[in-house]
């Protein structure tokens, strides 16, 4: 073991104050990612909603998140990055809030927009003002970071059941309350003196996609977050749980892909090229989403199918951005950003699209239209490879994986 991980082992839980305000933060960020998922019935139920109108509540989200990563780079370095955390936070909190007090799903669906751009500019700043800020080095603020993603992503789901038992509203209040404690951390114990900003342009992101490696991995990443969010997003449905049902099934979920994503994936790029990597993972997620659909009358066996699809995506999330990293010259933050906003154009258009298969033909022809946008994008990357030789001969260092973790993890 190096002198540099031993340092980093014996202080990563020793961290200024404002380290630990915005992993506090991301902590309840990531929490959101499946917050609503165990809630999905409830709200169809007691808003007379149909299952294409309370799937919208994803769409609305995403859409929004993807267009507002195109200029969250813009903004944080001409505003700077705790103005945009706090800016972030704010926006959830009230946006949040206005979900729960909501008394229709429209009005629901319009102010999960609004979360989606709170939830773009504090996730595009967070990992940077960790890394700036944590003593011990970038390992440290790493496995800092990594526990709080993991942490998030796994009790989200769980949280969500327990409050949705008493009121499909409860998720909403306790993300409110949690964030609203986030934001007076980061405003009181960040600090943004010495900041040094650089600006950049507001085309940058849209010009990244020009870039061939980058476009490949944009369009396979597209067609991939169907898969995702049609496993994420219309599961509850067809199980036909209860909120704590579904909290704890897609917490065995978010356990599983924060296991992967942070631990098992810099292992498996240890021992092959990224692209084989994703030619791999994208057919056996395939496979796992057939079998959903053959299965789909069986709860516990879709149970099955929904955990072991969790390892297969946390896989997929971080060798996907980490190539997007790895692809181009161009600032990381540009390239990620331009990446997501096209990624979650296939986030957002999954869920009303399962939706509207299950109710015209049956519950296992979304898991199948899943399986094929999958094997589509594993196409796009096969054909794409000659564009993809940089991010086979490019390693990650320790931050750039983390960076894959934060921008894979948190859409």
């Amino acid at each position: 073991m190096s002198a540099g991980t031993k340092t980093a082992k014996v202080s990563v839980w020793r961290q200024p104050a404002q380290v630990w305000a915005v992993a506090f933060a991301c902590v309840i960020a990531f929490m959101g990612i499946g917050l609503v998922d165990p809630i999905l019935p409830a709200i169809a139920e007691s808003l007379q909603a149909t299952p294409i109108e309370t799937e919208m509540l994803f769409t609305s989200y995403l859409v929004v998140t993807g267009v507002a990563m195109l200029f969250t780079s813009w903004i944080s370095s001409r505003i700077g990055t705790k103005a945009t955390l706090l800016i972030g936070l704010g926006l959830i909190v009230v946006f949040a809030l206005l979900c729960a007090l909501s008394g229709s799903v429209d009005a629901i669906i319009g102010f999960r927009a609004g979360w989606g751009l709170g939830n773009a500019l504090f996730i595009s700043t967070a990992l940077a003002t960790i890394v700036g800020a944590a003593s011990g080095g970038s390992s440290a603020a790493i496995i800092l970071y990594e526990a709080a993603l993991g942490l998030g992503i796994a009790i989200g789901p769980l949280v969500g059941g327990i409050l949705g038992e008493v009121s499909w509203r409860g998720p909403f209040f306790g993300v409110v309350a949690l964030m609203a404690i986030g934001f007076i951390a980061v405003l009181v114990l960040v600090r943004s003196a010495g900041e040094k900003r650089t600006p950049v342009p507001l085309s940058a992101p849209f010009r990244a996609l020009r870039q061939p490696a980058l476009a490949v991995l944009a369009i396979a990443a597209l067609f991939y977050n169907i898969g995702f969010f049609v496993l994420l997003a219309f599961s509850p449905f067809p199980l036909g749980f209860g909120a704590m049902g579904i909290g704890l099934t897609f917490f065995g979920w978010g356990v599983a892909l924060a296991i992967t994503s942070v631990w098992i994936a810099p292992i498996l790029l240890r021992t092959m090229k990224r692209s084989t990597a994703m030619l791999i993972v994208l057919p056996l997620l395939a496979i796992d989403l057939i079998v959903a659909a053959l299965v789909v009358g069986s709860a516990p066996a879709l149970v099955a199918c929904i955990i072991a699809g969790g390892l297969l995506l946390g896989l997929m999330n971080t060798i996907l951005t980490e190539s997007v990293m790895e692809a181009t010259d161009l600032p990381r933050s540009v390239a990620s950003s331009s990446y997501s906003a096209v990624r979650f154009l296939g986030g957002a258009a999954a869920p009303p699209i399962a939706a509207a298969l299950w109710h015209a033909f049956n519950a296992s022809v979304p898991f199948y239209f899943a399986a094929v946008s999958v094997l589509i994008s594993a196409a796009v990357i096969l054909f794409g490879r000659p564009a993809l030789r940089r991010i086979d001969v490019h390693e990650a260092d320790a931050t750039e994986e983390a960076a894959a973790v934060l921008v894979g993890d948190a859409a």
